[in-house]
């Protein structure tokens, strides 16, 4: 379905609709609501679960201007969605760019939030150098995107390094990863990368403390960066778990979406 936002309009997918208890999912970058599909398969009816399609990605608008996709315009955004959904008592999850926007959301608007799980996320940067060098970094990519295309960007994007493990899968799921990349706009992952790249928003580390509600942090064996920033950010949080998954890299949902489906159905148990 698509819904009116705020001036844009914004794709949501629903799977489930007459269940009770609620999952809400937001992909990474270059990601859509398709990220999700094999996960939904492998969860049960019971739960309702509802995927977004971020600013600038999958069938949502992409606008021209790059301020739209400040982070406390996605806040707003995903609080409009979530109060046309009539949603009050859910669990947030987000992948990455998507947990950056979910851990966002629940500093600003922590009630009607039951759990949060980030998938290989963080609360930001912590000093502001480190802020202006990745805010270089994320506006040189985003221009090389609409210099080049998307094509280019893709052949160099999914051979980083972060995505290494990832040539271990199957060549068919490799190939609908690249499908979804590729699918993209150009101003879309630009204008993202301008906006709410993780140079361009703020730091979250000082606000970790005051999260009441449990956090599931998940990562993979093989993603040493994301390890220790869960790690560190456990230490912080009130109430939150560490799930360390093996043999797999940044993208666990896509890597091993059984172990990663097991993981939401324990957290609907614990509660």
């Amino acid at each position: 379905m698509m819904l009116s936002v705020r001036g844009l309009n914004y794709h949501v997918k629903i799977w489930n609709e007459q269940s009770t208890e609620t999952i809400v999912l937001l992909h990474g970058f270059t990601g859509s609501v398709d990220t999700w599909s094999t996960i939904v398969t492998q969860l049960p009816n019971s739960i309702k679960i509802i995927a977004i399609d971020l600013i600038g990605h999958g069938k949502t608008d992409a606008p021209i201007v790059s301020s739209r996709y400040r982070m406390d315009e996605q806040i707003a955004d995903l609080k409009a969605i979530l109060d046309q959904l009539s949603l009050n008592a859910f669990t947030l999850l987000g992948y990455s760019m998507g947990g950056r926007v979910a851990l966002s959301y629940v500093c600003a608007y922590p009630e009607g939030v039951k759990n949060l799980i980030l998938e290989s996320s963080s609360p930001g940067l912590k000093t502001e150098d480190e802020r202006v060098a990745r805010r270089l970094a994320d506006d040189s990519l985003a221009n090389k995107i609409e210099a080049k295309g998307i094509v280019s960007f893709v052949n160099a994007w999914e051979n980083i390094p972060l995505f290494a493990s990832q040539k271990n899968l199957s060549l068919d799921i490799q190939q609908s990863v690249r499908n979804e990349r590729i699918a993209q706009r150009e101003i879309g992952l630009a204008n993202s990368l301008r906006g709410m790249g993780t140079g361009a928003q703020k730091s979250l580390w000082n606000e970790l403390h005051s999260i009441s509600i449990p956090v599931y942090l998940i990562t993979g064996e093989l993603d040493h960066k994301f390890y220790n920033i869960a790690g560190e950010m456990k230490t912080i949080l009130q109430d939150a778990k560490h799930y360390h998954i093996d043999g797999v890299g940044h993208a666990i949902h896509v890597e091993n979406p059984t172990q990663f489906a097991t993981i939401i159905k324990d957290v609907y148990q614990n509660n």
